[in-house]
């Protein structure tokens, strides 16, 4: 007995020492497959079969590894031959420091692997020893080059968006949120982490099943818009429910609708050019009302054959689900039913008389030229999903050489008057 306790001690120091614990299940050689892309987001209970069963399909075969900053190895079976999907392996690694995370071993098996999970935790562990190192470059070269899947769920999805809640000072409740979106426990990541495609400028929140969250959730979004002059998005799920995002952008809800009321959220701010909050400022309650309608949000219910779905790439189109408008009258957050936002039309239609100015081509590639006999004249490009654009104008051209393919909405305004032009570019 005194053996084996020896042992225990042993194996625990030595996983301290080099930063990780590592349980491997399966074949320990690797299998070099070809993965799809994919993400999935879990609200932070007992994962969804359904959810999980999509997760390691898209490995194709290959090999799973486990990121964790607590507990042990309780996905390893679980993924590795509770699903009756075929894998190479599950390895897990409990993390312990930034030393453990950006051990030459630890990177070699996260690029090596075709799928990575995060479990939950604490999250600003994940922040404090995966972001600004190797860690992080390796994980955004998994998604972005080697197109592999990555999900996670609490704390692991809670690092998922562009834009994301660190919990560096803990946790912060609905009143606290509400009461001063400067709190100082409100603390924000933007865009200097993880980078996901279809989460650009996303904040994710877990645990929805307390009504609560969507308060707190809602100043987390009416704090990325005030900071960075930007519409704000959010996705959010009740703890049984589970989001996965396709290649294509369609995110597919799996849960246990109806017999348990399993849902996502999918939240935006209003598509309209007066979209920021009335009142976000530290140590007033927040006021973000824009006539009852500053978010809009999709809610989804969770089935178990993932048949509903809401669409990443425009952020309009869904099945199944209901819209809502959400709102905080001086720190009480609101909710009431409502209809489709239709940025499309809201973005490319102007109400106010025009200027004299022609902008072409159109369609158009490297450069765009503004032809116009009005003087100081005040330039704004917005991306099809409201974000800002940095622009600059060179003799009435402007260079958009940078810009990927897509819908753009170019407004030109002068003292009495403004024009907005709805442009694609090939």
């Amino acid at each position: 007995m005194k053996k084996i306790t020896l042992l225990i001690i042993l194996s625990i120091q030595i996983g301290f020492s080099q930063g990780y614990t590592e349980y491997a299940t399966g074949n320990s050689t690797d299998l070099a497959v070809n993965p799809s892309s994919g993400i999935c987001l879990m609200g932070g209970a007992s994962e969804s079969d359904e959810a999980m069963i999509w997760f390691l399909n898209k490995a194709n075969g290959g090999d799973v590894v486990v990121l964790r900053a607590s507990g042990s190895n309780g996905y390893n079976d679980y993924f590795y031959s509770e699903l009756g999907v075929t894998i190479n392996s599950v390895t897990t690694f409990v993390i312990n420091s930034e030393v453990g995370a950006t051990s030459t071993y630890v990177l070699e098996k996260v690029q090596n692997a075709e799928a990575i999970w995060f479990a939950g935790g604490d999250q600003y562990n994940y922040v404090s020893y995966f972001k600004d190192n190797a860690l992080e470059d390796a994980l955004n070269n998994f998604v972005n080059v080697k197109g592999g899947v990555i999900g996670g769920t609490s704390a692991g999805m809670a690092i998922f968006g562009s834009a994301y809640f660190s919990a560096q000072n803990g946790t912060i409740t609905n009143a606290q949120a509400l009461n001063n979106p400067f709190h100082s426990r409100m603390t924000l990541g933007y865009n200097d982490f993880l980078e996901i495609p279809f989460l650009e400028d996303v904040i994710t929140d877990t645990h929805y099943d307390d009504p609560d969250r969507r308060g707190r959730h809602s100043t987390f979004l009416a704090r990325y818009a005030t900071d960075n002059s930007s519409r704000a998005f959010g996705i959010a799920c009740n703890e049984y429910t589970a989001v996965c995002v396709d290649s294509d952008g369609k995110a597919y809800v799996f849960g246990d609708y109806p017999n348990y009321e399993e849902h996502a959220f999918f939240i935006q701010t209003n598509c309209t050019i007066d979209y920021l909050p009335e009142n976000c400022a530290s140590g007033n309650p927040l006021n973000w009302q824009r006539n009852n309608e500053a978010l809009k949000v999709y809610k989804v219910p969770g089935m178990t054959t993932g048949e509903n779905y809401f669409d990443l790439s425009d952020w309009q189109t869904g099945s199944g689900g209901e819209w809502q408008n959400w709102y905080v009258n001086n720190g009480a957050f609101m909710t009431e039913p409502t209809i489709n936002p239709n940025c499309f039309d809201v973005l490319s239609i102007s109400n106010v008389e025009p200027v004299f100015a022609s902008v072409y081509p159109n369609p158009f590639s490297e450069m765009l030229t503004v032809e116009t006999n009005t003087m100081n004249l005040k330039y704004l490009m917005l991306d099809v999903m409201g974000k800002q654009i940095e622009i600059q104008i060179n003799s009435n051209n402007i260079n958009t050489a940078s810009l990927q393919s897509g819908i753009y909405f170019l407004t030109i305004e002068s003292e009495t008057s403004k024009q907005m032009f709805k442009l694609i570019k090939n």
